[in-house]
């Protein structure tokens, strides 16, 4: 009765930090979303309102109907701009600086939390098998632990959602250079990725956009957490092509100490 109690309530602590970790990935993921919108749009609304000044210049002053088109081209910019700066940008603010809890951990137990807990949580169910190569012992990291760690968890979740049913990823974890780096190998399949059967952690929007044609050095949009702590812990984070049946990789490096 004490072990199936004890079991019970290990399970119901992982569905939490599951419900948790699915939450907070949508979180950074909208706010991911709401920068690019910013950024994309500024430059159009840029070019508009810098052609208004070259029109006002060419326009005749006492034309009224053209004086009228340049000035409702004129407000819909300004209305644009304050929409970008009251709706967009103030409701990515919580993410945007990111709060770090810095203190020292070991990078092994924060590696071996996030690794337990999407094994038990996703890889299982989908029959994903997890192999980690790591030689981390005792050696630690000043910096967010729990922070990194939903980090992890995302890049390992991600990939076993790209990874076909009976496959495997790889998670390799390592010091190099003054740095800990944290590497998440597997081979894409858009079929598991689409596949409404198999159980998921991230949402269906999510996982088409990750199946799109990225730009030049932009990740897939649910990958938003983990550049988002690397970045705040002034490491990075990078995001290997995304095509179907090819392998690719995502990787992970924060300094060992602040920056």
């Amino acid at each position: 009765m004490v072990s199936t109690s004890f079991s019970a309530v290990a399970a119901a602590t992982s569905d939490e930090r599951f419900a948790r970790m699915r939450a907070e990935t949508a979180l950074f993921m909208r706010d991911h979303v709401l920068s690019i919108v910013s950024h994309d749009l500024r430059s159009p609304l840029n070019a508009i309102h810098s052609w208004a000044y070259v029109l006002e210049r060419k326009l005749d002053p006492n034309d009224a109907a053209a004086q009228r088109a340049l000035a409702g081209i004129r407000s819909g910019v300004d209305q644009q701009v304050k929409l970008l700066e009251e709706a967009v940008d103030s409701t990515r603010a919580e993410t945007k600086a990111l709060p770090l809890t810095r203190a020292p951990f070991a990078m092994r137990q924060a590696l071996d939390r996030s690794l337990d807990d999407v094994r038990r949580a996703l890889a299982d169910a989908r029959g994903v098998t997890i192999k980690l190569d790591s030689q981390l012992d005792a050696e630690q990291c000043d910096g967010d632990r729990e922070r990194l760690s939903q980090a992890i968890w995302v890049m390992l979740a991600f990939a076993v959602e790209a990874s076909a049913p009976g496959s495997s990823v790889a998670l390799a974890s390592s010091v190099e250079s003054g740095s800990w780096r944290v590497d998440v190998a597997y081979t894409t399949s858009f079929a598991a990725l689409s596949d409404a059967e198999l159980p998921h952690a991230f949402d269906a929007f999510s996982r088409k956009q990750a199946m799109l044609a990225r730009e030049a050095g932009r990740i897939a949009w649910v990958l938003a957490l983990p550049q988002r702590v690397a970045s705040a812990h002034g490491g990075m984070f990078e995001q290997g092509d995304t095509l179907d049946g090819q392998p690719s990789t995502l990787s992970l490096r924060v300094p060992l100490v602040a920056v």
